[in-house]
Parts: C-alpha cells; sequence; structure tokens
C-alpha cells in the first residue's frame, strides 16, 4: 500500500501547475486563432476549408507532440514554430489578396495601433467633405474599412482634380492598371495611371456616393454628388459608369453652375456684337441658326442670345436632348431617350410651338421635319434660335437648305448666321512676349508693320532646388480659360438673293465674304494679335478637326 501512494506521489508531481497553465494557454489560444482564420478567410474570399482544416490539423499535432515530448521546452518550441509558421503563412497569402489598409502585421499596421486613425482620415480628406446625391452629408467612414480606402482615393482624386480646373475626369481601364484623363479647358490631359486596387475601392465609393447599384458592373449607370472643400467651395459632379470586357469606365463629369453672361464675355469682336444685340428688337420673327462642330459652345451661345431677350415681356422655351444648365424664367423641355418610342423631335417641336412661345431654342434642330417646322415657325413671326454642326457659316445654311428643300423659304426666314469655335486663352499672369519671325506674318496675312508682340504660355521656371514653381492661375498649362471665334452675319435682302440663287457651299462662303463676314481664321489671328491667345493653339484648334 505504501509503494502505491508513493507511486502515485510522483505521478502527482511529473506535471507542474505553471507547465499545465501554459499549456492551456496555448490550447485556448489555439482554438480562437482556427476560428479566426475561418471567419477571415471567408472575408478575403480564398479557400476556408483548406485553410481552417491546415491550421486546425497543425496546432493539434503539435500539441500533441509536445505532450509527448519528454523535454517539455522542446515540445512548448516545436508547438510555437508550428502554429507559428501555419499562421504566417496564412497571413502572407490573404494580404496579398487584400488592399493595403485591410493588412495585417505590416509596418503600416503595427504604426496605425499606436496613432489616431480618425485624425488621420480627416487629414487625409485633404479639407473634402461629400454630399450624396439624396442631399446627405457624408460622415467620415470608420478607419481601416474598404469605405475608408475609397474615401482616400476619392479625396485625393477629386482634390487634384478641382485644383487643375478639370471639365471631366475619364478612367479607362486597360490589362493592369488605368489610364487617367482630365478634360482641361477643352484639351484631353493625360494623368499618371492608377492601378486596379485603387480604382476598385474608388468606384466603389463613387457609386455609394452617387446613388448608383455598387454591385452592378456591365449596363451604364449615371449619378451625381457635391464636393465641398474647406466647407466653402462647392462644385457637383456627375458620375457615368459602364462596363466592357477590360473593366468598368468611369466618367466624372464637372457640372457648373449656369452664370448669366454677356455678349462680349463670349469673344464677339464689337461689330459683332453690335449686330447679334440687335436682334433682341427683332420685329416679325426670324431664324438664327448657331453652329460649330460638337463641343464648340453653340449650347452657351444659344443661352446668351436667348437672356438676350427679356423673359417677363416674352414667352421663351427650349427644346432640348440634354439641358446643361438651368435658365431662369425660361421654361426647358428635354427629349430623352424614353421619347424615342413614342414621339419625334419635329412632333415634340410642333407641341411646343402650338403653346404659342414668342421665341424658341431649338438644339440640334438637325431632322428634315424639325428643320421644316422651325423653318415654318420663323416665317409666322417667331423667334427661332437653333443649333446644328457645320463647320463654317456656308456649309451651315447649305446644309439647312438641303434638310429644307426649299431654298427660298430658307433665304426668306433666315435673319442671321453664327459659325463657331473655342480656343484656350492664355493665362494672363505667366504669358510671356515674344517677335515672330516675319514668315510668320506673311504666312497668316499679319502686316509686318503693326510692330505687334505675339504671346506664348511661359517656360517652366525652378526654384534653388530644383522644384518646379508651378503657376497657381492655370497650374502649369499656360492656358486659363477658353474664349470663342465667330463667323457671323445679319441676312440682308441682297444676301437672301444670293442665298435662293447659290448651289454649293462655296457660293455661299462667298456671297457671306462680299456682304463683310470675317472668316473664322481671321477673327483668330485678331485673337492672337490681341494677346489672348496662341498662335500654336489656333493652329492646333484647325488641324485637329475632321
Amino acid at each position: 500500500m505504501s509503494n502505491m501512494l508513493a507511486a502515485g506521489s510522483e505521478i502527482g508531481n511529473y506535471i507542474a501547475a505553471w507547465k499545465g497553465l501554459l499549456m492551456a494557454a496555448a490550447f485556448f489560444g489555439w482554438l480562437p486563432l482556427v476560428n479566426w482564420v475561418y471567419t477571415d478567410s471567408q472575408a478575403v474570399r480564398t479557400h476556408k476549408e483548406t485553410w481552417t482544416a491546415a491550421i486546425a490539423t497543425i496546432g493539434a499535432a503539435a500539441l500533441l507532440l509536445w505532450m509527448m515530448i519528454p523535454v517539455f521546452f522542446i515540445g512548448f518550441l516545436l508547438y510555437l514554430l508550428s502554429v507559428g509558421a501555419a499562421t504566417v503563412a496564412y497571413i502572407i497569402h490573404r494580404n496579398a489578396r487584400v488592399s493595403d489598409f485591410e493588412r495585417i502585421l505590416t509596418a503600416e499596421h503595427i504604426r496605425g495601433l499606436f496613432i489616431d486613425e480618425n485624425k488621420k482620415l480627416q487629414k487625409l480628406s485633404l479639407g473634402l467633405s461629400f454630399v450624396t446625391s439624396n442631399k446627405n452629408e457624408v460622415p467620415l467612414p470608420l478607419p481601416k474599412t474598404r469605405e475608408a480606402e475609397g474615401f482616400i482615393i476619392t479625396c485625393e482624386i477629386l482634390d487634384d482634380a478641382i485644383w487643375r480646373r478639370a471639365d471631366q475626369v475619364i478612367f479607362i481601364p486597360q490589362k493592369d492598371e488605368y489610364t487617367v484623363v482630365y478634360e482641361i479647358d477643352g484639351v484631353p490631359m493625360k494623368q499618371p495611371p492608377r492601378t486596379k486596387e485603387e480604382m476598385e475601392a474608388f468606384i466603389y465609393y463613387v457609386k455609394q456616393l452617387g446613388g448608383l447599384d455598387v454591385e452592378e458592373r456591365r449596363k451604364p449607370q449615371q449619378g451625381r454628388f457635391k464636393v465641398i472643400k474647406d466647407k466653402e467651395l462647392k462644385t457637383e459632379w456627375q458620375v457615368n459608369t459602364s462596363g466592357s470586357t477590360a473593366g468598368e469606365h468611369l466618367r466624372l463629369e464637372r457640372i457648373s453652375d449656369y452664370v448669366t453672361r454677356k455678349l462680349e464675355d463670349l469673344g464677339f469682336n464689337d461689330n459683332q456684337i453690335e449686330s447679334i444685340r440687335s436682334l433682341r428688337d427683332l420685329q416679325g420673327g426670324g431664324l438664327i441658326i448657331i453652329s460649330g462642330p460638337p463641343k464648340s459652345g453653340k449650347t452657351t451661345t444659344l443661352y446668351t442670345l436667348l437672356n438676350n431677350h427679356d423673359p417677363f415681356l416674352n414667352n421663351i422655351v427650349t427644346l432640348e436632348k440634354k439641358i446643361a444648365a438651368e435658365l431662369p424664367n425660361i421654361t426647358q423641355n428635354v427629349f430623352t431617350l424614353s421619347d424615342t418610342g413614342t414621339t419625334t423631335y419635329g412632333r415634340r417641336l410642333q407641341t411646343l410651338l402650338r403653346r404659342g412661345p414668342d421665341i424658341i431654342g431649338v438644339e440640334e434642330c438637325e431632322e428634315p421635319e424639325a428643320v421644316k417646322l422651325a423653318t415654318a415657325a420663323a416665317l409666322d413671326g417667331k423667334i427661332v434660335y437653333v443649333t446644328m454642326k457645320a463647320m463654317n457659316a456656308g456649309e451651315c445654311v447649305d446644309i439647312w437648305n438641303k434638310r429644307l428643300g426649299d431654298k427660298g423659304k430658307s433665304a426668306d426666314a433666315l435673319t442671321a448666321v453664327i459659325n463657331q469655335r473655342l480656343v484656350r486663352k492664355l493665362c494672363p499672369k505667366c504669358r510671356i512676349p515674344y517677335q515672330p519671325n516675319q514668315s510668320l506674318f506673311k504666312k497668316f496675312n499679319i502686316d509686318p508693320m503693326s510692330g505687334g508682340m505675339f504671346y506664348r504660355p511661359g517656360d517652366c521656371v525652378y526654384d534653388k532646388r530644383g522644384k518646379p514653381i508651378i503657376c497657381d492661375m492655370c497650374q502649369g498649362t499656360g492656358f486659363y480659360g477658353r474664349t470663342g471665334l465667330f463667323e457671323s452675319i445679319r441676312i440682308t435682302d441682297e444676301l437672301r438673293e444670293s442665298i435662293k440663287k447659290a448651289n454649293n457651299t462655296k457660293e455661299l462662303i462667298a456671297a457671306f465674304r462680299k456682304a463683310g463676314m470675317l472668316y473664322l481664321q481671321e477673327q483668330a489671328i485678331q485673337k492672337v494679335t490681341q494677346g489672348v491667345t496662341s498662335i500654336n493653339e489656333v493652329i492646333r484648334n484647325f488641324t485637329t478637326e475632321t
């Protein structure tokens, strides 16, 4: 009996209490690790069964070996190495599948444990805040979330786009990255590319701002949101998304608040202003055609000419395919894609004309039915403004005549014809003068005795450290804003007879020239000699036309 008690005492003394506690701690630390791997592998969309089974099996086997190995500390080290190696392998695997902000045990992650993430997020916002399409202010997202990453990238992109005065920001998916293009003053400018990882977070966040379906990646979607900079500057953006085989396309378009412009602001010269302004007092109706290639500012000119009339004395309406801005005291009507199934552009115009407007503006009046209705309305005593695509004033009238099918009616209805382009204006802060060579004077038929200086964009200036000093007005583009170039002619009785006799564009141009119309190129050279734009900008504008 005494021998048995002695043996029991030896067995009881074999496992020290602290060793048992250490093994229990290892066991109960391993269980939540298995549970975390199971949950996390689901979140990062990897093989949850494989990784969970691997961690569980390795942990159980290591624990069993630990209990069997006579030397306690060797078993303990074997357990730590086995479970630790399996855990590190999983972390490396999952970190390779997630965004930077979701990675764990990285230097950035460890540093983040000791700083205020909310303050860091506030700093990374760059003073920007957002208002959704539902007019709800967006609070700061929770740190280290998908929304937080999208928020940071969105702030970075939009802060830069606003500073550079971008009208559009276009993201085009490529094989390994996204091409980024800013449209500034009507000119596309390529920016540094963005990774697909960044763009996934950016698109996800911007879709939420615009009220779009974040899961829809194929069908086109459109929405709006507002950006507030430093609680003062507000800009509104339209977001457009669409799918492709390469990935999701995204375009941000800046929506400018409509500002009432004067004719002088558009770029008309003094003689043109006097002639165009007199349309305000037009009696007996008339047809005014505003023409130019796409994106030449036709809509802005249309809006300005409509505002040239008193909306309280006249019933003014418009028919547009896309409303660019809201006009005060003018009834704007939009023809949408949904209308095409029930009516035509011409029939919609006919409906508006039956309501008896005094003045009507018709955007893209290019269908024969609409052309005939607009001409008839002008002959009936209404003032009709229309826009259409044409490369010069002569071509504009020639196309109108052909669509109408009656040169006589066209000539009788016409009151004025305008054709236009947009050119960038030189930045007044950093432009520099230069004396052009004599061959340039001869090429553009400029009087060399005028003695005038030409201007061009300024050269890049560097500080003592070799860092470029960027102009804070034009952001280094050399240009700030745009102005119009206009061919314009008031139709006299003599010109009406010429229009009726003309057989082609060339004969119409000759008739307008004889009546004193300056060509677009001549208007452009005037802007160059006045220092408004550069000769290279004029050449770029006219050589890119197709």
